[in-house]
């Protein structure tokens, strides 16, 4: 994925190459587990997703690479995926920065950053106006410590990826 700047065709090859991960994950996974599946899918991005970005998009100025990401991919959902991983649509990053604001939260460069994302263990992801991403250490936001994990949100997409391919070919999700 190195080969392509982050954009749209970036977007696209990433959403793939989960895809192809997790479709090969589902075929043998009830056999594995004994149960079904959940839902397992990077969701492409939809008429309303558009629309809240266009309408309510405002709200992400300063978060330029999070405003190319919901230009393309409207939600991940990756229920069996470790934990699980789930990177909300924009409809609801929106909706939670309506009724809550930006987040306050200590130890991250930017106390107004944004959780873009979250495990299936209650961890959050929270991306700051400078581009970089933190992980939270505990389940909670309320005095929450971050460490930070990425640099950018290509390199944590990236991240993701590679967590998720990992996981498919060995069980182990690393840090995700």
């Amino acid at each position: 994925m190195d080969h392509l700047s982050y954009s749209a065709a970036w977007l696209s090859q990433w959403r793939d190459d989960i895809t192809d991960a997790v479709s090969s994950m589902v075929l043998t996974f009830e056999e594995r587990n004994g149960y079904e599946p959940g839902a397992n899918e990077v969701r492409t991005v939809s008429e309303e997703d558009v629309r809240a970005v266009h309408d309510d998009g405002r709200e992400l100025e300063g978060f330029e690479d999070l405003l190319t990401f919901y230009e393309s991919i409207g939600e991940v959902v990756l229920s069996d995926v470790g934990n699980g991983f789930f990177v909300p649509s924009a409809c609801d990053v929106l909706s939670r920065l309506a009724q809550e604001g930006p987040g306050s939260h200590p130890r991250v460069d930017d106390p107004d950053g944004v959780v873009i994302a979250s495990n299936g263990g209650g961890i959050l992801y929270v991306a700051e106006r400078g581009g970089a991403i933190h992980r939270s250490r505990t389940a909670s936001l309320d005095s929450a410590e971050f460490d930070k994990v990425a640099d950018s949100l290509p390199q944590f997409l990236d991240h993701v990826r590679r967590c998720v391919v990992r996981f498919v070919e060995t069980g182990e999700t690393g840090d995700l």
